[in-house]
């Protein structure tokens, strides 16, 4: 009895084992019916497509940004150019202030050393405050050149009246763009 026990647990085993024989090569072939899947020309073709639009749309804002850039620093080139002048204009003696040909010397020189001065315009007012009496106006041109406009009859002993301005044509755009201040100036002792 205890031989038929084992040998039928033989038997089992090596039904068994014929079992899983079978099965393993059947198990590791690939099924007939699935196809190799992978990318078509057209697909690649599509794919770098969308890749180079992508690109080039970054590239194209990436240009833009720079544009900004440089018409964001021509203003503020500008804003500095009005400023400097106003500045050395505030630091003249009166009798210079009022003197035409001190005016016209000075404007000889631009206004800093920025390089926007030789694309800008500036042009200076000068009037007797608070009732004009005429304008003294002097208009330096990006070559350097100095103009006198006009010259006032009377610039007066006590107030004057200043308006700076540089006009330029942008980068971005080619529009015309100005930057401005006035200025009202006493005839005082400096402290």
């Amino acid at each position: 009895m205890v031989e038929t026990i084992s040998q039928e647990r033989e038997k089992r085993h090596v039904k068994c084992f014929k079992f899983i024989i079978t099965i393993t090569p059947l198990a590791m072939k690939q099924p007939l019916s699935t196809s190799v899947r992978g990318t078509t020309l057209p697909e690649a073709l599509v794919g770098v497509l969308l890749l180079g639009i992508f690109f080039a749309s970054i590239f194209e804002l990436n240009a833009v940004c720079l544009r900004y850039i440089d018409a964001t620093k021509e203003s503020v080139a500008a804003l500095q150019s009005v400023q400097d002048r106003s500045e050395s204009l505030r630091n003249l003696a009166f009798a210079d202030l009022t003197n035409t040909s001190t005016l016209a010397t000075l404007m000889a020189t631009p206004p800093n050393a920025a390089p926007f001065a030789q694309k800008a315009t500036e042009t200076v007012s000068l009037s007797a405050f608070p009732t004009p009496n005429g304008i003294t106006q002097l208009t330096r041109l990006p070559n350097g050149s100095v103009t006198t406009n006009s010259v006032a009859t009377s610039l007066g002993k006590g107030l004057v009246k200043v308006d700076v301005s540089v006009a330029w044509t942008m980068t971005l755009g080619r529009r015309s763009r100005t930057e401005q201040t006035t200025s009202i100036i006493s005839n005082g002792s400096k402290k």
